[in-house]
């Protein structure tokens, strides 16, 4: 039975890395958010209020994912997901949408020190290579770091959290 993939963890911590890799494995569809986000809304993005601007997007971008993904799978095929939802609250929500659904989830959770993923991001923003959708500057990384909330004892257990790579010492 195909199953959704919910690939997670905070900016530069080797996400679209990691979902390309699973949607070969699978042979699945990957999914991310900032690829779709870039394509459809940067063009538009105002110079000012940019937060409530990006939000509301967001939010918009995630409901028509999800509904992609619902024909993804109806196809047979995985949905390999990267949706940016570095709150607890945005993923459990979006957990519960799936399994309200009736499809499997499995969430990967990935991180990695900062430091790291501020050299990873900072040269994804110069090489702008596969895995590159949009510059992120380093204000959008600090703010976005400091907002990234792990999962917790509970929202592992809701949602079959594995850990990916060094993520479980790290978190736990």
């Amino acid at each position: 039975m195909p199953k959704i993939y919910l690939i997670e963890g905070p900016v530069g911590a080797g996400k679209s890395t990691h979902a390309a890799a699973l949607a070969r494995q699978c042979d699945g569809v990957h999914i991310a958010l900032d690829e779709w986000f870039a394509a459809l809304f940067s063009p538009d993005r105002p110079s000012t209020e940019v937060i409530p601007w990006y939000v509301r997007r967001k939010e918009r971008l995630i409901d028509l994912i999800w509904a992609h993904s619902q024909r993804i799978l109806a196809s047979g095929r995985d949905a390999i997901l990267e949706l940016g939802l570095i709150q607890r609250d945005g993923r459990v929500e979006f957990c519960r949408r799936v399994r309200d659904a009736g499809h499997d989830l499995v969430m990967h959770v990935l991180d990695a020190p900062l430091e790291v993923r501020r050299e990873r991001v900072q040269r994804r923003n110069t090489e702008q290579g596969a895995t590159f959708s949009m510059v992120v500057p380093d204000h959008v990384f600090e703010m976005a770091s400091q907002l990234w909330e792990p999962p917790d004892e509970m929202e592992c257990d809701e949602s079959g959290v594995e850990w990916i790579g060094d993520a479980s010492s790290a978190q736990r």
